[in-house]
């Protein structure tokens, strides 16, 4: 009985350290809801006796494109990016300082027929140091947004985001900016490369995700606390 007592909290700490690496920060919780789509849209009463209200004309001779709060608009992403950098630093110094010491009656200053006055110095030091970083990204799809403000200038605040419940867990795409009203196309929609101000999100939570996300103890290890 003493042994298996003893045995049961190492079990359970070796337990709790294995489930660590399947705990990440998109593993739990709810689903987050959008806010564009709770956006309220505002709504203008038609005037006493009259039959027009602002904000419901129909527009018979304009592309049906996005130009006011609440409109849909579809957002094409092509985003791909390529870095490279490659840094090398080499020095290298070398110092020589000698000082013959003085001569007395034509004889240097011995001792024990060693000479004691006679000074030098050397010194050298040398540093080389090499760094190198490659990063290459790629997004493509599309993703339909609401356009929660219009700007004085007629520029479009825009906010969407897109969930995709998958086999072994979820993936989310999220994207905020500010579209120009000229860029629009006559089909509705614009490039990410013309979004201005743009924040996309793309990532995702659940088995798979977790399994690519390091644990707690290891991320310490990896972090600058540590300074090893």
């Amino acid at each position: 009985m003493v042994r298996l007592a003893k045995s049961v909290p190492v079990a359970l700490a070796a337990a709790l350290l294995a489930g660590c690496g399947l705990i990440g920060g998109e593993t739990a919780g709810p689903l987050p809801a959008s806010q564009a789509s709770r956006m309220p849209v505002p709504r203008t009463a038609p005037t006493a006796g009259a039959i027009y209200a602002a904000g419901g004309e129909v527009a018979y001779f304009e592309d049906n494109k996005a130009r006011r709060v609440g409109d849909l608009i579809t957002i094409l992403l092509q985003e791909a990016t390529n870095a490279t950098k490659t840094n090398s630093t080499k020095t290298k110094k070398a110092t020589t300082v000698e000082n013959a010491g003085p001569t007395i009656a034509g004889r240097p200053v011995t001792v024990n027929g060693t000479e004691v006055l006679n000074m030098g110095v050397d010194g050298s030091s040398q540093f080389q140091g090499e760094g190198s970083s490659s990063q290459s990204n790629q997004l493509e799809g599309s993703l339909t947004a609401v356009v929660i403000d219009r700007l004085p200038n007629g520029n479009l605040v825009v906010q969407g985001e897109k969930w995709l419940q998958l086999n072994q867990g979820e993936e989310f795409v999220r994207l905020t900016g500010v579209v120009r009203a000229a860029d629009v196309l006559p089909d509705n929609t614009v490039t990410s490369d013309k979004v201005a101000d743009a924040r996309i999100s793309y990532g995702g939570r659940g088995a798979v995700s977790a399994s690519n996300r390091m644990g707690w103890l290891a991320r310490f290890f990896n972090s600058a606390l540590v300074p090893f």
